[in-house]
């Protein structure tokens, strides 16, 4: 009985795994949390055990991806790459790092660029953006560095018409452990030479098409 309850148990995690990738591919929904528990009530699951992990669900996600939107992916992974170079490379006074669903290759429509930088103060790079003309909204996220949680500012803005999400951390965190939970694992990032290294490639890539 029991082992027939885990088989039922791992099949309805896979449904809403399937169910949370569409949500997420055709709907624009970044958070895989949200988008669990909206492809779990679409399934009539009530027991949360059956939620499958963020690891299901990207996975899943790229699946879909590659099955049925598999142009369209690789279109939009690369111009949001180069965009997030362009704005990087304005920001490099501040390290700026890619993160996210855009260096992760699974970002959907209406998806942010995120962004994390390291300024010796916030109010420089206040600043900075009156200084450049970038009109922004300031905001918060809850992070955690290493096990320490923090509550991070970040400013949002378009550029080329793409939403960036500029995360602003202090100094000391760019070699710290960032994570979105506490038990969650580190975010990947990239820097400037390795989104270029990306983009060349994608433009290397387009040529010999």
């Amino acid at each position: 009985m029991g082992r027939e309850i885990g088989s039922k148990q791992q099949q309805m995690r896979t449904r809403i795994a399937a169910a949370a990738a569409r949500l997420m591919a055709e709907d624009g929904i970044e958070d895989y949390a949200a988008a669990k528990r909206k492809a779990a009530r679409s399934l009539g699951a009530t027991d949360t055990h059956a939620l499958p992990g963020n690891d299901e669900t990207e996975a899943a996600l790229r699946s879909y991806q590659a099955l049925y939107q598999p142009d369209e992916q690789r279109d939009r992974i690369n111009a949001m790459r180069g965009i997030a170079l362009e704005v990087m490379e304005m920001f490099a006074p501040f390290r700026p790092y890619l993160s996210g669903s855009v260096l992760k290759g699974t970002a959907g429509r209406f998806a942010d660029i995120d962004l994390q930088i390291f300024p010796e103060s916030h109010k420089e790079v206040e600043l900075y953006l009156l200084n450049h003309g970038i009109e922004y909204k300031p905001g918060h996220q809850r992070h955690y560095c290493g096990d320490e949680p923090r509550d991070v500012s970040v400013v949002r803005f378009e550029w080329d018409e793409t939403p960036i999400a500029l995360a602003i951390y202090a100094p000391r965190d760019e070699r710290s452990s960032l994570k979105t939970t506490a038990a969650g694992r580190p975010i990947e990032r990239a820097g400037i030479a390795a989104v270029r290294a990306l983009v060349s490639a994608a433009d290397s890539d387009a040529a010999k098409s």
